[in-house]
């Protein structure tokens, strides 16, 4: 007698590890993981490109945080205006991704004088599948969208770049509206 319950406690107990396992397969399963590009800073200056690659991956961290997908990170800037479909399914292809987006940050240039800029900031953003077809794009302009005309360049980077993560997100649910959200 003893056997047989020690023979059906180790059975049930295998049996709930077994499905255990399995309940955290289909967690990861449906985890979604997007691949960001370095964004394209228009003007070329060498000197706001790293200031706006840290204020464009902030504010990327901070919308992923409280989300249920994964984000990584490429150290490459691709060229927003000419995406070539190949190199992006071989860059989802090698890291995993089920998306990539390429990203554009435009400062405006105010005044005469050659490095004169504002506060305002458009952020470009292309959606691609883990194959390379573009999904869907949307851009946001800090002056209209929100009339931002005092504040730090870093803020309007990052309030830029969350509007356009807000705006493919609406985009993506009114193109699928059965698939998890982004």
């Amino acid at each position: 007698m003893k056997k047989i319950i020690f023979f059906t406690a180790v059975t049930t107990f295998l049996f709930i590890g077994f499905t255990s396992v399995k309940a955290q397969k289909n967690a990861d399963d449906k985890i979604k993981k997007v691949l960001y590009f370095n964004p394209e800073v228009e003007p070329d200056i060498d000197e706001i490109k790293d200031p706006t690659n840290n204020a464009f991956f902030d504010a990327v961290t901070d919308n992923f945080s409280n989300r249920r997908n994964k984000m990584l990170r490429a150290e490459v800037q691709v060229p927003f205006d000419s995406i070539d479909k190949q190199t992006i399914a071989d860059y989802c292809l090698n890291n995993d991704a089920d998306f990539a987006i390429v990203s554009k940050v435009r400062y405006f240039k105010v005044g005469f004088g050659k490095y004169v800029f504002s506060n305002q900031v458009v952020v470009s953003m292309k959606l691609f599948g883990a194959d390379g077809t573009l999904v869907t794009e949307t851009d946001h302009d800090t002056y209209r969208k929100n009339m931002r005309l005092l504040g730090s360049t870093v803020n309007s980077v990052k309030i830029g770049t969350e509007g356009a993560i807000k705006g493919i997100i609406k985009k993506l649910r009114k193109l699928k509206p059965t698939e998890a959200e982004l």
